[in-house]
């Protein structure tokens, strides 16, 4: 029980979780969308439709959401908030893998625009302006952390409230004041494969995935920090964890045959396993230290997941046998919310209490904006020619 208690408590990323999982952001916030040339986002889906699916989709969707959301104004000049719709992963290899290295300039290409065109950005320089930044390291723009922690946050974007998958505290890639979402996830496919909530839990660890990256880390020990290599050699051959890297048809059915699923990090702290095993009540073993979560003003990790710190792992089947049987009941039945299910998930029609009424709700929790923000006549804090001299180059 020690060791349970030193997992969980070291890792508290909720005040009052929970209680604002039901707010209802319409009436408390406005947003202006502009109105950008399609080559920022739909020309770009034209080109390659795969952009729905894949974990980053939240920048696709949260733009359909706005155009007809109740929060949305068309007067700019009784906005709270301004929307730029850019879609900066939406470039994808023939593998389906998001490259990030034109993101750069389609941001300060934009910016240039809404700046130029609309007065509103250059009376707070973007401090009243949100964009979606879903990459692996955000705004820093870099699959690698190594060179997103080099390149930094896009210096444009710095005053600007970022609504991104990666958090992770004291990292520069995660400004004071973002908002963190989950990443993307079908919701029609999962609904699609859910099995009768009364079928038992028979299996007790579960997780598919990664545990070497043998082509970006062929050494070993750099991806996930090791972590996933410490799952693999001290559990492969425990009967109560069932790991592989195969991932099998029934992925998400035997997620919701089992009682814990680990969520370690992979590259970047966040995965959509985070997504499944909320959605499917099977109770997130999270592995990331540091980890920011996804909502979690709202979501109450600390009571539905068990944390524990990646130097624990080689103790991880201690430390999850050890969890009583009511704190297990209890972390199930909280999970079983429909709320906490729908907090995760980018539906399509929208729903209350989804994905995107939660980062509404966190936009309208940081109104109303403070005075200091807005900048005297003249006045500028922004460096335009700030970066590496590749992000200057017109996009």
């Amino acid at each position: 029980m020690v060791l349970i208690t030193k997992c969980v408590l070291g890792f508290n990323n909720a005040g009052s979780a929970g209680d604002v999982l039901d707010d209802d952001p319409v009436g408390r916030l406005k947003v202006y969308v502009y109105e950008l040339p399609s080559k920022y986002n739909k020309k770009l889906l034209q080109k390659d439709p795969r952009c729905l699916t894949h974990m980053f989709a939240a920048e696709i969707f949260m733009h359909r959401f706005l155009l007809s959301s109740p929060v949305r104004t068309l007067n700019p000049d009784e906005a709270d908030w301004f929307y730029s719709p850019i879609y900066p992963t939406c470039d994808l290899t023939p593998m389906g893998l998001p490259l990030p290295f034109k993101s750069p300039r389609m941001m300060r290409s934009a910016i240039q625009l809404i700046s130029s065109n609309w007065p509103y950005w250059n009376r707070t320089e973007g401090a009243d302006h949100f964009f979606v930044v879903p990459h692996d390291f955000g705004a820093c723009f870099h699959y690698q952390e190594e060179k997103a922690i080099e390149r930094g946050i896009l210096p444009l974007l710095q005053r600007s409230t970022l609504v991104q998958t990666f958090g992770q505290r004291n990292h520069v890639c995660l400004n004071e004041g973002s908002i963190t979402i989950p990443p993307f996830a079908p919701p029609q496919k999962m609904q699609a494969h859910q099995i009768p909530p009364d079928i038992p839990r028979s299996i007790f660890v579960y997780f598919r995935g990664l545990f070497y990256d043998v082509n970006n880390d062929p050494e070993g020990g750099y991806y996930a920090r090791g972590a996933r290599a410490a799952v693999w050699e001290n559990f492969k051959n425990n009967p109560l964890f069932d790991i592989s890297t195969d991932h099998p048809t029934t992925y998400y059915e035997d997620m919701q045959r089992a009682i814990f699923c680990l969520c370690p990090l992979g590259w970047a702290p966040w995965s959509p396993r985070l997504v499944e095993a909320v959605v499917f009540g099977c109770i997130p073993v999270i592995i990331a230290d540091d980890i920011v979560l996804p909502f979690a003003d709202a979501i109450p990790w600390e009571e539905i997941g068990v944390f524990v710190a990646e130097e624990d792992v080689p103790n991880l089947d201690t430390i999850l046998t050890s969890i009583p049987p009511e704190v297990i009941l209890r972390k199930q039945r909280l999970l079983a919310n429909p709320s906490m299910k729908r907090a995760m998930l980018f539906p399509q029609p929208a729903q209350p209490g989804d994905a995107f009424h939660q980062i509404l709700n966190g936009l309208a929790r940081k109104l109303p904006h403070d005075r200091s923000v807005y900048l005297k006549s003249g006045q500028n804090i922004l460096n335009w020619t700030a970066g590496p001299v590749g992000d200057l180059k017109p996009w």
